[in-house]
């Protein structure tokens, strides 16, 4: 790991350290920016590890260049060079969602949730998952709210594959917001419908019930097994 730290010039800073990856603020051609390197896995077989991560920092690429151009607000991507799996998007001034929720009133908030939702839609419209839509991946520049780190995203039209979204935002309220949970919610899918219409979203909605049915269900059979309750 020493080598990617090697790897920085001075006037480069690390914003976060996480397993898939390194953020660095850096500046490209003058502008403020973001160069996200994927950390090897030594675990992995050399080979296969490079093939992986290329494959995810490409696709990260096209997920945020169709974001963009599907009219979600997005990093616009500045670089990228397989060789060294490292991708430079835009720097974004702003604060995450998260944050603004705990400093804020819902009702002052509406106009932004519901736009957080509709790109949210939009996104799914384009046949495009976030694969990590959480309040700590939606950040607010300006009062609009913008999507980050799609690095987890993918191309897909598939329903489950959708309810997978917001059923992650949804939990990431109920764990890091539950006062406000259901009415941060609320204004999110009045703007997720504006985009998909009435009868997707509650066919969306429907599967986000059965997954979070099925959650339930595995954690009750966990508690069961621990108290000695199920034996097979």
């Amino acid at each position: 790991m020493k080598s990617i730290y090697h790897g920085l010039s001075k006037t480069e800073e690390v914003l976060s350290w996480g397993a898939e990856a390194l953020i660095v603020k850096t500046t490209f051609l003058g502008h403020p920016a973001v160069k996200k390197v994927r950390i090897p896995k030594p675990y992995r077989c050399r080979e296969l590890d490079e093939f992986l991560r290329r494959r995810r920092t490409l696709l990260e690429a096209k997920l945020l260049h169709y974001s963009i151009k599907s009219g979600v607000p997005a990093p616009a991507v500045y670089a990228i060079d397989l060789a060294k799996t490292t991708i430079v998007i835009e720097f974004l001034e702003g604060e995450l969602l998260k944050k603004v929720l705990e400093k804020k009133k819902v009702n002052n908030l509406a106009n932004i949730l519901e736009e957080a939702g509709y790109f949210a839609g939009c996104l799914h419209e384009a046949g495009i998952v976030h694969g990590d839509l959480t309040t700590s991946n939606i950040m607010v520049c300006n009062a609009k709210p913008v999507l980050i780190d799609f690095g987890l995203g993918a191309f897909s039209r598939d329903y489950e594959d959708q309810s997978v979204d917001l059923h992650l935002f949804l939990r990431s309220l109920e764990s890091t917001h539950f006062s406000i949970a259901e009415d941060v919610f609320k204004h999110f899918i009045r703007g997720y419908e504006k985009a998909r219409g009435k009868n997707k979203t509650e066919k969306i909605l429907s599967n986000v019930k059965d997954i979070r049915m099925r959650g339930r269900y595995v954690s009750e059979r966990r508690i069961k097994r621990k108290r000695g309750q199920i034996t097979t």
